[in-house]
């Protein structure tokens, strides 16, 4: 596919950027574009919303520059982690000469007389080494004795009498491993940053390793604010239910993240209190509150970053649903903190704009790659804004769901991903930049 189409969306938002002194894409009215519980409420704060590429490379960058954390772990503990330092070969491998099938080493040309009750079985000690015109009988992965010529697989031989024959012609060096065949000690096997998949678990294991040094998963605590929420039962009196602590946990986890804590607050005066020796006390890396980004008489979390003498360096992002995300920087860049929407979906806008791109820099992951699909349908857009879409992937197509709504979560229930749709909308069959969701994308294994 093409990118022509989403970077003229990133062309087009940048235009906009350009148009406004302050480096940000004004909202739709030219204010801050949405300060208050809702996703067009107006703003007494006077910001501007930063334009939604934008916002993900701060995000991205933050992460990235953050001084990184380290740690020697067991192979079984590092999965999901990120080496910290290159990984080298400790030794060859393999390390010795061995049978890459079972069958007979043999040594010169045949007929080969057999070499009687001495099998060489993966395991073994060095075996005795051949004379010429003898075979013995060999196991995959045994070491190749000396004098052998090739290995001949059994499906490929005839024993007849004490004697061996081959049923085709006889390579030298058929079927035989060389040591060193894959690397030598001291070889670079992988570079420092690289992901540690189950592939990397199994070549450190074959290197020789026990450990590794990687950089751990950065942890997380997520603060779930609001009175209104409920735990357990359905909705009543103005209540709601809590949607968000069930789903963020494990999708930050899949994201890559350690998750040390979901914790819920309320939005009085005592919770705003809360919140801040949270946000000041917490160890974590990241600290994500859900709600209270906006500025009404509950909203704390704008007074709790500036007395806790916060650097904002996202103050609402020109993104719908999502609008009033942000991201601020603690105790001079040590720890990082992402304000969600209290809304659902906007909050998973929130994760995908900010929070995946920090998490990913702070584990010394690389951004993922980006890439477009041609959406099926038109989609509308808003005036000034990016929209996230959830959609469907065909084999051809990005199909957009329904339930579109800050608060709805049925249409990314169902997603495979979100459409970054550019402002003023797409064509039917116009590229649009994706986001695969974790679960779809392989997780924090990528």
């Amino acid at each position: 596919m093409t990118f022509s189409d989403a970077e003229r969306a990133v062309e087009e938002a940048l235009a906009l950027v350009a148009r406004d002194p302050g480096g940000r894409a004004p909202g739709p009215s030219g204010g801050g574009g949405g300060r208050g519980r809702g996703e067009g409420a107006g703003t007494d704060r006077g910001h501007r919303a930063t334009a939604w590429p934008r916002a993900r490379e701060v995000a991205a960058r933050a992460g990235a520059v953050t001084r990184p954390r380290t740690h020697r772990v067991a192979l079984a503990d590092a999965l999901g982690e990120v080496l910290a330092a290159p990984l080298e070969a400790l030794t060859d491998l393999p390390s010795f000469d061995t049978s890459a099938m079972d069958g007979w080493a043999v040594s010169g040309p045949g007929p080969w007389s057999v070499r009687p009750g001495s099998d060489v079985l993966a395991g073994s000690d060095r075996p005795d080494p051949l004379t010429d015109g003898e075979a013995v009988r060999i196991a995959t992965g045994a070491r190749i004795p000396g004098e052998t010529t090739a290995v001949l697989r059994t499906e490929h031989s005839r024993e007849v009498g004490g004697q061996l024959y081959a049923d085709r012609d006889v390579l030298t060096g058929q079927d035989i491993r060389p040591r060193g065949q894959e690397c030598r000690s001291g070889d670079l096997l992988l570079p420092s940053g690289s992901a540690v998949t189950p592939a990397v678990l199994g070549l450190a294991a074959a290197a020789g390793y026990d450990e590794l040094l990687t950089r751990p998963r950065p942890r997380v605590e997520v603060l779930v604010l609001g009175d209104e929420l409920l735990t357990e039962g359905r909705p009543h009196d103005g209540l709601i239910r809590d949607a968000l602590s069930p789903m963020l946990g494990p999708w930050l986890e899949r994201i890559g993240a350690d998750v040390t804590a979901i914790r819920r607050l309320g939005d009085d005066p005592e919770g705003a209190e809360a919140l801040l020796r949270a946000v000041t006390g917490s160890a974590a890396d990241l600290v994500i509150t859900t709600g209270g980004t906006a500025s009404g008489p509950v909203d704390h979390v704008h007074p709790v970053l500036e007395r806790a003498g916060a650097e904002l360096l996202v103050d609402g992002v020109a993104v719908r649903p999502g609008h009033p995300m942000l991201l601020a920087r603690l105790d001079g860049g040590a720890r990082h903190l992402v304000g969600l929407p209290g809304n659902p979906l906007a909050a998973v806008s929130g994760l995908l704009t900010l929070a995946e791109p920090l998490v990913r820099g702070l584990a010394g992951r690389a951004p993922r790659p980006r890439y477009a699909v041609p959406v099926r349908d038109a989609v509308s857009g808003h005036p000034y804004d990016t929209r996230l879409v959830p959609v469907v992937l065909t084999a051809d197509h990005a199909v957009p769901l329904r339930y579109q709504g800050p608060a709805m979560l049925r249409g990314i229930a169902a997603a495979d991903a979100l459409a970054v749709v550019p402002p003023h909308g797409a064509k039917a069959g116009q590229d649009l930049e994706i986001l695969d969701l974790p679960w779809v994308a392989g997780g924090c294994f990528t």
